[in-house]
């Protein structure tokens, strides 16, 4: 095959934004598998003579030389030549079949004239290096005799290997150059060759030579659209860890997708700036952003500086109040902005800047009385006419415009007013902000006070209240300081205890402290208050704040708080109070006996419509259920909770630990790319200190278990947490457990063994048995691996005191004592108990140390029933290390092999086979092989064939990769 690709060509990129984006981008590709199946789908398909186009567009900046580098890049590997042809911004008279000369340069450059046939005379109209032309070659008349001379080419080209031509930036392609794809995909119809040609849609406006050029190639057969879309979150957060070097914060993400709409030369742009945090936009950026505005008319630029301060969308009605234009003047300054791809029409029928990024740019070239005249005319006319925005966006709108256009009275009342409206929505993160706002007005307002009829304290509360339900727990613990110092907390016990329950929480949560001191101050200040169902409520919340630092404490306080909240006769304080108490009886009570308090509770919020209560008890009783082995319905209740989190606005909370109970049945059940889905859901609410625990630890097990590239990194982020000082135990045991993984995936059995025996000396490690027998399972398997005298011991031990309550509890003790013995029989029951419990999993590692003793035994149709079965289990559920290792040890056994069922063949490869082998894993092609070994490149075919034939094995990559774990390149 051989390849004409486009970043190869001659002449410099006239398009800042296109050729950085090129160059930049050179190290990454994210978010583009199913357009690099679509391209391999289509080279395929030459592979059997059948001509094929793929017209790729997108917008500049997109990544599509990106995409044609890493497909090209791919090809080659498979046995394809590169070259390379792009158009030149000149215009319809430019260059003529600038892309074609300059892929033919290259590949005489490459293959010396002699590639030419003899014709260098007849291409010397392409390439006048070559000589003059013929007499006879000028004019119409020899036109089509060149066209079919390219095409000829080409054809002898793709005799030998299939032939790819690249032609990038088609939006400039001169008449000549069109002409020329035109015959090629239409007329001469290629075998064996596959033509990509690439250009921008933003540069499609109406009227462009292009548009009905791809209207004619869309009817040929063969010829394809690939449209190229801007990234979404997870592609935005992909990409800045691939250019940062690691995983950015979840917040920083999401300021930097909210601002560059997931195009990537934005995204690299913002990576390459000081100001991760999108302070500014880089100056080479804002640039070039402002350049196409600059070719708009001067009318244009008014009308489209008052559009950019109503924001990224804006209707017609509002900027024709604000703009003050006749609506003609508008409707052509309109017309010329979508002309220039600058603003489009929205689903709405209104106008959106194309970029985000364009917007700010323009907004903020405004002069400082343009900027505050113009924000005062948005807040007067959406105030006059509330309808012109958004339904419920009025007082948010308002508030912003004032605050922008510096009148501190009304943008005080104005942010006051937006607050309460976000927090009639649950929109808390809103609300938070807005009260912030407040808060830095207050100062400048010296009647601030009367203007919102309360008091500085009252707000202090509030906003701290607010930003808990939001989760910014830093500023959070900063206003509930300030609010106790403020505080008389003996005149208003409720407010303090209110107050202080929440701060204990935050400080836990910080791990900063164990929280027990506000909270029993708390409950101190509470037992002299009268009793009402906010008191109740707030007697239940001590309960939960004292669960991690004394259950019984925490127990008796609960068991108060039912009492209470059936005296006062208050539903709901009653579900709370009912909910808290399994929370923090969690592990004195048995899953079975707390499981129906917990349902019933949720049947009481749910009636009533409770929903923050609903949302509660739902991740208690998923969490029971899952201890019980009933992982289909735990998964079912933790998903019917998850909405509910999210209307009342208690996703960052609440909602964290619904989706990590859900991820975590879905991975017992096997479902692993739902639970990672899950995980990835929890990550994107960036949820503060340990409350990320749960999603973090879980996906970090998760991608260890998969051999993921970013498995270590999130381990490390998770393991690390074990440094703070206040851990709640169920977390720690599973960090302990998690370090013991990760030391093992990194092949440091010495880490593993340390880490293995701080596990098994944690004091609390029998405390909760779910956690307990996972981290003692871990252990014996590090403490087998490094033939470690000692540990075993210790481990018998502790799992002698264990109590074994549920299914995973004895499948996980069996296999304990099945590690540490070695013993076949003992593998089975350990096999036979994770079959009763369910988790897919732990099945296949059990059946894996089932055939590696009854391998041991010389049981070989045991041993090779049960490393099939481990690797069929492994294999569905994308556990490559597992799976790697049951094939490793079905090879070594000399079994039949777990992942094909012939015989390896390894024994047979020949001394040069093994030659060649190495040089495959060292990644190079079989023309690479023939210079290192002094053979011909077809021989090279060969041998290369040959050996994947005799491992069995699927392609190169894979042949590599059997090599190293066998130790076949070992001298």
């Amino acid at each position: 095959m051989t390849v004409l690709f486009g970043a190869g060509g001659p002449g410099p990129r006239h398009d800042m934004l296109e050729g950085v984006t090129a160059h930049a981008s050179s190290e990454v590709l994210v978010g583009r598998e199913a357009d690099l199946a679509a391209l391999r789908d289509a080279l395929k398909r030459t592979r059997t003579a059948e001509p094929s186009t793929v017209l790729v567009g997108g917008e500049a900046g997109v990544g599509k030389t990106r995409l044609i580098e890493e497909f090209s890049r791919a090809a080659t590997a498979e046995g394809a030549r590169v070259l390379a042809g792009q158009c030149l911004e000149l215009g319809e008279e430019g260059l003529p079949f600038a892309p074609f000369a300059a892929a033919l340069r290259r590949l005489v450059h490459t293959d010396g004239p002699a590639v030419l046939d003899g014709r260098e005379p007849d291409f010397a109209r392409l390439l006048p290096e070559l000589g003059p032309p013929p007499p006879d070659a000028v004019g119409e008349t020899r036109r089509g005799f060149l066209f079919e001379l390219v095409a000829g080419l080409f054809d002898r080209l793709a005799a030998q290997q299939p032939l790819v031509l690249v032609i990038e930036d088609l939006h400039w392609a001169d008449r000549s150059t069109r002409d020329l794809i035109g015959f090629l995909v239409r007329a001469a119809r290629l075998p064996h060759v596959l033509l990509l040609a690439t250009y921008r849609t933003d540069e499609m406006h109406r009227g462009h030579p292009l548009r009905p050029f791809l209207a004619e190639l869309d009817r040929v057969r063969g010829v394809q659209r690939l449209d190229l879309d801007r990234l979404d979150r997870d592609g935005t957060a992909e990409m800045l860890t691939h250019l940062l070097g690691a995983e950015p914060e979840p917040r920083t993400v999401d300021a930097i997708h909210e601002r560059v709409q997931g195009n990537p030369f934005f995204i690299e742009q913002f990576a390459a700036s000081a100001d991760l945090c999108c302070g500014d936009i880089p100056h080479s950026l804002r640039d070039l952003l402002l350049s196409r505005v600059d070719q708009l008319t001067d009318a244009a630029q008014r009308v489209l500086r008052v559009a950019a301060v109503g924001g990224t969308t804006f209707g017609h009605e509002l900027l024709s109040r604000v703009a003050g234009v006749e609506e003609a003047e508008l409707e052509s300054a309109l017309r010329a902005a979508v002309a220039a791809q600058l603003i489009v029409f929205d689903a709405d029928g209104g106008y959106e800047f194309r970029h985000a990024l364009v917007r700010e740019a323009v907004h903020d070239d405004l002069l400082p009385g343009e900027h505050a005249r113009l924000h005062a005319r948005y807040a007067e006319a959406v105030e006059a006419e509330p309808a012109l925005v958004a339904m419920g966006r009025a007082p948010a709108e308002i508030a912003h415009h004032w605050y922008a256009a510096h009148d501190h009275p009304r943008a005080l009342v104005a942010a006051h007013r937006a607050a309460q409206a976000a927090g009639r929505r649950y929109a808390y993160a809103e609300q938070a902000r807005l009260l912030e706002r407040v808060l830095e007005l207050w100062e400048l307002v010296p009647e601030a006070a009367q203007l919102l009829g309360a008091g500085h304290l009252d707000l202090l509360e509030q906003t701290a209240l607010v930003a808990i339900d939001a989760g910014d727990h830093q500023r959070a613990l900063k206003l509930t300081r300030a609010a106790l110092a403020d505080l008389d907390a003996e005149a208003e016990p409720l407010r303090a205890a209110r107050l202080l329950v929440r701060r204990s929480k935050l400080l836990y949560n910080a791990g900063t402290s164990d929280g027990a001191a506000e909270a029993r101050e708390a409950y101190r200040l509470l037992a002299g208050a009268p009793r009402t169902p906010e008191g109740v409520a707030l007697l239940a919340d001590v309960a939960y704040a004292l669960g991690g630092v004394d259950d019984e404490e925490a127990g008796r306080v609960a068991a108060e708080a039912i009492a209470a909240a059936g005296a006062v006769g208050d539903v709901s304080a009653q579900v709370s109070a009912t909910i808290t108490y399994g929370q923090v009886c969690g592990g004195r009570l048995s899953a079975r006996q707390a499981l129906p308090a917990m349902a019933a509770a949720a049947a009481r919020a749910r009636e009533t419509g409770d929903l923050p209560n609903l949302a509660r008890a739902l991740v208690n009783v998923s969490d029971t259920l899952f201890e019980l082995g009933r992982y289909e319905e735990s998964a079912a209740a933790a998903a019917e909770g998850v909405p509910y989190a999210d209307r009342v606005g208690v996703s960052r909370t609440t909602g964290v630990f619904l989706l990590a109970n859900h991820a975590e049945a879905l991975i017992a059940l096997g479902h692993w790319d739902e639970a990672d889905a899950r995980c990835a859901e929890a990550a994107r609410l960036d949820p503060p200190g340990t409350l990320a625990l749960p999603w973090l630890r879980m996906r970090a097990g998760l991608r260890l278990a998969r051999g993921h590239e970013g498995a270590e990194p999130l381990a490390h982020r998770a393991v690390a947490f074990l440094g703070r000082q206040f851990l709640h135990r169920e977390n720690r045991l599973s960090l302990l457990e998690l370090r013991i993984q990760l030391a093992r995936y990194a092949g440091d059995a010495a880490g593993a063994l340390a880490a293995a025996r701080i596990a098994v000396a944690e004091p609390t490690i029998t405390d909760r048995p779910r956690y307990g027998w996972a981290v003692l399972a871990a252990a014996a398997t590090a403490a087998m691996e490094s033939a470690d005298a000692e540990l075993p011991a210790r481990i018998r031990r502790v799992a002698g005191t264990m109590p074994q309550r549920y299914p995973a509890d004895r499948a996980y003790a069996t296999q304990v004592a099945a590690t540490l013995t070695g013993r076949p029989e003992l593998w089975r029951e350990a096999v036979a108990a994770w079959r009763a419990d369910g988790q897919r999993y732990p099945l296949a590692v059990a059946l894996q140390g089932l055939a590696a003793a009854a391998a041991g035994a010389g049981d070989r149709p045991g041993a090779a029933e049960a490393v099939e079965e481990a690797a069929a289990v492994a294999g569905a559920l994308g556990a490559r290390p597992l799976a790697e290792a049951a094939d490793t040890l079905a090879r070594r056994i000399g079994l039949r092999s777990a992942a094909h069922p012939a015989a390896t063949g390894t024994e047979t490869l020949t001394d040069r086979e093994r030659e060649v082998l190495r040089l495959v894993a060292e990644g190079r092609s079989n023309s690479g092989i023939a210079r290192q070994l002094y053979i011909s490149p077809k021989t090279a075919s060969v041998h290369v064939s040959r050996i994947i034939a005799k491992l069995k094995v699927a392609s190169r990559g894979e042949a590599a990769a059997v090599a190293h774990r066998l130790g076949l390149l070992d001298d």
